[in-house]
């Protein structure tokens, strides 16, 4: 008998019916992809120094935009480097920490010169630059080494502190007020308050207990032989800042006017969270000149 093929199988031809995609209301397009890199500064080897966040090409990003940006990084400054409008300035610096903008800050100085040489930026004179910024015109040197510096604006604000201000920022650091031996204003954009006490390991022994509202720098002198002159601290509404470029400024006219330190000097900062931090200061008879090393750890993209 012979064979029957089987039946062939029964295919079903369906139609998708074609869907167009409508965003809901609420939905947000897609922001434009912008340079950005993380920078640290005042290190002495990898992560030891202040991260500062850059973003390269912050044209049309508003103030409001810029400063969402810097309370979601969480860093101690980010900085935004736009196109100058001074004719002898290589680029313009916008700084926000994560409350507030700030017209100048020293790490988010060197940290933005080597973003803006990093992406490329070449400026008028090789080895220095000029940032514009809320305090005017700023110089940064680029050594050889790979040193930066900035020469250090003047102070807005100096002379001795209020004695209430001194008792409160006693109580803040947790010692008493006979433990702080000088103090003065120190105002160079950011509103510092500074303090000194008898000696650099004062300073690293310190155990702050309710400094939430303070923006003070503490120094002490270290001794004779010792690898750096001071070691200094930073607390600013509740957080301890790793290295501190402004408040070593800050410092450095305090302590030259009063005799306490060399024309050249290096000042140790971030012990105490986990960083090795190294500022070097150099008074030349005009200005006093904030440098450290700084190099960039991240380099991409983030949509703003």
């Amino acid at each position: 008998m012979p064979e029957t093929a089987a039946p062939a199988p029964r295919t079903t031809s369906r139609t998708t019916p074609h869907t167009t995609y409508r965003p809901s209301p609420d939905h947000v397009p897609a922001a434009p992809a912008r340079r950005f890199l993380e920078v640290d500064v005042f290190a002495t080897g990898p992560l030891t120094g202040n991260p500062l966040a850059v973003v390269v090409d912050a044209e049309g990003l508003s103030a409001g935009r810029m400063q969402a940006l810097a309370a979601w990084t969480g860093f101690s400054e980010t900085a935004f480097l736009l196109p100058p409008t001074d004719p002898d300035a290589d680029y313009r610096v916008r700084i926000f920490t994560p409350r507030e903008e700030f017209d100048f800050a020293g790490h988010p100085t060197l940290g933005s010169a080597l973003a803006w040489l990093h992406a490329g930026g070449t400026p008028r004179t090789p080895g220095r630059l000029v940032q514009e910024c809320g305090v005017g015109l700023v110089p940064v040197t680029v050594a050889d080494d790979g040193v930066l510096a900035f020469a250090t604006p003047p102070l807005r604000r100096s002379g001795p502190l209020d004695e209430a201000d001194v008792v409160r920022i006693a109580a803040g650091l947790g010692v008493e007020r006979e433990a702080i031996v000088d103090h003065a204003w120190g105002e160079n954009g950011p509103p510092w308050q500074l303090v000194r006490l008898a000696d650099a390991d004062a300073v690293r022994a310190l155990e702050p207990r309710g400094h939430a509202e303070l923006k003070v720098g503490v120094v002490g002198l270290e001794g004779p032989g010792a690898e750096t002159a001071c070691e200094v601290r930073a607390f600013a509404y509740g957080t301890e800042d790793p290295v501190t470029g402004s408040l070593n400024g800050a410092l450095a006219q305090w302590l030259r006017g009063r005799g306490l330190v060399p024309e050249r000097y290096a000042a140790a900062q971030g012990s105490r969270v986990g960083r090795r931090g190294r500022v070097h200061v150099h008074d030349d008879g005009a200005r006093i000149w904030i440098g450290g090393r700084a190099s960039v750890v991240v380099d991409g993209t983030i949509m703003l």
